[in-house]
This record gives C-alpha cells, structure tokens and sequence, in this order.
C-alpha cells in the first residue's frame, strides 16, 4: 500500500476549487492501493492536517479541528511530522490539488524536491511557466503555436488611463483582460468599450502585478486531457459551451451553467491538429504527469489556436479533465492512479541521474 498525501486548500483565489478538487480525488482512490493523508494549506499558508477531512473539504479548513503539520526535508527519509508530539509520517509520494500561486507554480514543487519527495505533476519549471502567462505563450511563440494576439502590462495598476490608452492602440474591442498568474478564469473580464476596460485592468491588478490582455478570437472554446512524461497522450477533444458570455469561473463551477459536447462536433482533421498541438504545449514548457489544455477553433477561418495549458486543472466532478478522459476509455479511478504512477517514474528516472562528477 503507497502512503500518499493529498495536499489541498491553499493561499490563493481558487482555494475553494482546490478543496471541491482534492473531495474527487480522494473519492477516486482506491482505499486498498492508497493509504491518504490529508494535508490542508490554509488560506494563511499554514499547513494543518484536518481531523475530520470530510468536514474540511465540505465547510473549510478554518471550521474543524486541525493538528500542524509540516513536511521533512530530508531525501533519505521524505515524510511529515504531525501535532505537537511530532509523530512521523513516512510518505511515498504527494499529490498537489492546489490551483494557482503556491501550489500550482513550481513553489511547492521545489519544496518536494529539496525533500525528495516525488510528486504527481509538472516539475518546478514547467510549473512556473505553465502558472505565468506570458511565459507560457512566449515559449509557445518559440515553439511556432499559433496563438492571439497579446499584450503584456507590468505595475500598471496606478496609471490605468495610460494602460487603456495603449490597450486601444493595439486592439480593437472587445478584448480579455487576465491577471498573468491565475487560473480558474478568477479576475478574468471581457471588456466592449474604455469603461469596461478600466474596470476589468483595476480588478485584473487587485489580483496580480501583471496582467495580460487578448485580441478577441471569434472562436468556439475546445479543451483536451494530456497525460505522460515523455511520450504523453492525448484524450478526446472536448468543446465548452458557457450559459455565460465566456467561460468564466461562475461557469466552471456552477451547475448547469455550461455544457460539455464530448466529442466535440468537429472535423477529424481538426480534432487531430487539436490533439497534436496539446502535446506540442506540453513539451514546449517541458511538462510531466498530466495538464489540460484548452484551444479556441475560428468560426470564421477555422484555424485552431492554442490558449493555454493548466499544469493542475480541476479536479472536481464538474472538470473538463476527468470528463475527457472519461470519454477516452480511462474512468477516474484509473486516471488518478495513472498520475500517481507517473510520478513515481519520473521520480526513479530523476533518481538515476548522476549527481556527483565521481
């Protein structure tokens, strides 16, 4: 049996996701593989281990019992030490269910190394691309994806006016403004006119020092699952369709507020340049375990563009991710155990790299 810690909560914006997220995947674990240990990141970033799991992920971390909990640096040895009488925990590997800064960009992931722990995921570099939007598309770029149009603000949040005044010198209305390093569409707005925009730029920037804002693709939205380290695999093409304007975080996680059609109803060559361009994203930043990456398809042209990767996407019954896959002939249960396998290969590959010039 594998000691496996489910490390969920957060500081960040999507905590709540996280902790619906993490629900799923514990459910999904075979109890007679997985031995679980429930580790919760407060929204303060403290780490506590809840006594009543089912009630934390249900009410929150802040409204039951906890014990502190801290993780072992020590490769030898990786593990936890639980309470005040710090009892040790010995751990064989970690699965992160955290959306977002902390979690989902490569912090915590260096943290699993330095205690050579493996882990289930992207490593610390892709992690930190993935999480950071305008890395992500300036390697996308690189690898010659296509993609919309962008442009990039840094410490704007003061001068707005100025910020608009450039917006509307490159674009054209509508466009998206997204803070760089969120997901979960959290602060993301689409903006028809200068009114819109300020106020999408003030609360794009209430969440981030940059923000990234889009041309408006015309485009109906199409996400796919990826799995795999080196040689990963593609599931089947999925489309969204928001009772929103656009996929938005009240359309991820309300009920019936979006639809999936999986498969999508589109060409086969399309669903295949689709499928070919997730796995060119997931090696562009050089990802691992699994992702989800998500593409908008021109109505008028056709022409597929690639949107973004998400390095942790949700987890949650509601999830693109799990559904895809679902419809791919790998039901949950699997799928989380495929990702765990996953981090234990490229952990013993990573192993056998030498450390030492001797």
């Amino acid at each position: 049996m594998l000691t496996l810690a489910v490390i969920f909560g957060g500081r960040s914006a999507e905590h709540e996701v996280s902790l619906v997220s993490a629900g799923s995947l514990i459910a999904a674990l075979d109890p007679r593989t997985y031995r679980i240990v429930p580790v919760g990141i407060t929204r303060e970033g403290a780490w506590v281990m809840p006594r009543d799991v089912e009630a934390a992920l249900r009410d929150g971390l802040a409204d039951v019992a906890c014990e502190p909990v801290a993780l072992v640096a020590d490769p030898l040895r990786p593990g936890l030490v639980v309470g005040d009488d710090r009892r040790r925990i010995d751990l064989d590997a970690a699965f992160p269910v955290l959306h977002g800064p902390y979690g989902e960009d490569g912090a915590i992931q260096g943290l699993f190394e330095l205690a050579g722990l493996p882990y289930a995921g992207a490593g610390v570099a892709a992690s930190a691309v993935g999480m950071d939007k305008e890395f992500m598309k300036g390697l996308f770029a690189q690898a010659g994806l296509p993609q919309v149009e962008y442009l990039v603000l840094r410490d704007r949040a003061g001068e707005i006016a100025g910020a608009v005044a450039e917006i509307e010198a490159a674009f054209d209305y509508p466009v998206f403004v997204k803070p760089v390093n969120l997901g979960s569409s959290v602060g993301i707005a689409k903006a028809h006119d200068r009114a819109g925009l300020g106020t999408a730029l003030r609360d794009a920037f209430a969440f981030d020092r940059k923000v990234i804002v889009e041309a408006f693709a015309d485009a109906r939205e199409l996400e796919c699952g990826v799995l795999g380290n080196a040689e990963p695999e593609v599931s089947v093409v999925a489309e969204i369709v928001p009772a929103n304007e656009f996929y938005d975080y009240e359309a991820k996680y309300t009920d019936g507020m979006m639809a999936f059609v999986i498969p999508a109803d589109i060409p086969d060559e399309r669903g295949a340049e689709v499928r070919r361009l997730a796995a060119a994203a997931f090696r562009a930043i050089d990802c691992a375990g699994f992702a989800r990456c998500d593409f908008f398809l021109e109505r008028a042209t056709g022409r597929v563009l690639v949107n973004e990767i998400n390095t942790i996407p949700g987890l949650t019954g509601m999830s693109a991710f799990p559904k895809v896959w679902e419809a791919s002939g790998v039901p949950y249960p699997r799928l989380a155990e495929r990702i765990v396998e996953l981090a234990l290969e490229r952990h013993a590959e990573k192993r056998r790299q030498r450390t030492s010039r001797l």
